[in-house]
């Protein structure tokens, strides 16, 4: 039962990867590189979910007598394209991330960000020490 849906499985390992790759990995690149990877498992699965034995492309023919469910497939074929622009969204963050603080390292972003309220906090303390005793 297993082995004879080992197409599933060799899917579901491909989402398990990418999931890995994101929750494991700080870089915002390989952050994206891990989602691509989830979206691309969970696309095969749902065209694998179409696919029949036997079956051909949905196109009438008369030697044809099983189909594939053509569905599954156009439904991918849209999130590909949502899933490439989604993509190109977080390539340009991590180009706009990269270009503010020189780094795409989420735990030096988030430093960086820290110390930089921690500072902007100080000096607002001082500007009000300073504007109460005049």
């Amino acid at each position: 039962m297993i082995a004879s849906h080992y197409v599933y499985w060799t899917f579901f390992a491909l989402m398990l990867i990418g999931l890995y790759v994101v929750i494991s990995h700080g870089n915002l690149l390989k952050k994206l590189i891990g989602l691509s990877l989830f979206q691309v498992g969970v696309f095969l699965f749902y065209i694998g979910l179409g696919k029949r034995d036997g079956g051909s492309a949905p196109i009438i023919s008369d030697d044809v007598e099983t189909y594939s469910h053509p569905l599954p497939q156009v439904l991918i074929l849209t999130a590909i394209v949502v899933g490439v622009a989604t993509l190109a969204v977080g390539l340009a963050l991590a180009v706009r991330i990269f270009e503010a603080y020189g780094t795409v390292e989420e735990d030096e972003v988030l430093e960086r960000d820290s110390a930089d309220r921690v500072a902007e906090h100080d000096r607002e303390r001082a500007a009000e020490h300073d504007g109460g005793g005049t």
